[in-house]
């Protein structure tokens, strides 16, 4: 298949697809994205730079057969159910588009995922069932990727981000009443996190399109800086131009203090944590962006 063929993008109008579109058309490269409403702003807007749309839902098999051909790369992102986190919708979209890829002859998949999957039942009390709440998130996460390596495509790539910058903006967990409210979270002020951001994923993406042979196989954790979170509330107080502070909170200690209760999921950072690093992209020569360049770009006040 040509190389000026379209690559496919799902979750073109989210975060992840939204990155890997803008940074496809940005080269130049022909994008294909997966819209469930092209009349709807957001596809509009994902049309306005140079894509074509199709009309498809992942959990409609024969849609994503009918997107899928004639394209020479897929971008694959799934986002679980919220209102049915322990649902097998995640698993079903990323099973069809994978195999409606390898039906319709695609020679390159870059998947994304989450830095840790596959790596999770090392976690401390993991077979004890000490993160019983995660499981579903993390098992699905770790199948999907399974099955991209086993398909037998061409070249395939698994990204895996780290924590999302973005999840700082409100609304956000952590900042559940607004920055004017304080930073409410159980993650220890001290331990250093990795932090992506989302332009980055799409950064990456667009690179192992680029040169499907170098990033064949390849398994990348993404994360663009190392921080605490104390660092993080200072670099909020000023992007907010609002003081913040990292709080040392237990869960009760939180919870009564207006956390919502996906908040406790964060206790995953404090005692295992995601093992991408700034390194591993650097490896591979992609650009990485700095907490605090990210928050003078996207924060305002």
């Amino acid at each position: 298949m040509s190389d000026s063929a379209p690559v496919l993008v799902t979750g073109a109008t989210g975060k992840q697809g939204g990155a890997t579109l803008r940074a496809l058309r940005e080269a130049d490269v022909p994008v294909r994205a997966l819209v469930r409403d092209p009349a709807s702003d957001r596809a509009r807007a994902v049309a306005a730079l140079g894509a074509e749309l199709v009309t498809g839902d992942l959990l409609d098999l024969d849609s994503v057969r009918r997107a899928a051909e004639g394209v020479r790369g897929v971008f694959s992102v799934q986002m679980p159910d919220l209102h049915d986190p322990e649902g097998d919708s995640e698993w079903v979209q990323g099973r069809n588009l994978i195999d409606a890829a390898r039906a319709a002859g695609v020679r390159q998949f870059v998947h994304t995922s989450v830095s840790g999957a596959g790596e999770h039942r090392e976690a401390p009390g993991w077979t004890e069932g000490r993160w019983a709440a995660m499981e579903d998130y993390y098992e699905t996460k770790t199948a999907l990727q399974d099955r991209v390596r086993e398909a037998g495509f061409e070249h395939w790539t698994l990204l895996k981000p780290a924590f999302f910058m973005e999840n700082l903006l409100p609304p956000s967990p952590l900042l559940p009443r607004g920055p004017e409210g304080g930073i409410l979270t159980i993650i220890n002020p001290h331990i250093e996190l990795p932090f992506i951001a989302v332009a980055d994923i799409g950064t990456a993406a667009a690179a192992a399109f680029a040169s499907p042979e170098r990033f064949d196989r390849v398994e990348l954790d993404l994360a663009g800086e190392l921080l605490p979170m104390t660092r993080v509330a200072e670099v909020l107080s000023e992007a907010f131009g609002v003081p913040l502070t990292a709080p040392d909170l237990t869960p009760e200690e939180a919870l009564a203090a207006g956390m919502p209760e996906m908040g406790l999921a964060y206790a995953w950072h404090n005692e295992v944590g995601q093992p991408a690093r700034p390194a591993h992209a650097r490896a591979f020569g992609l650009p990485l962006t700095g907490f605090a360049e990210w928050a003078e770009a996207n924060v305002r006040r």
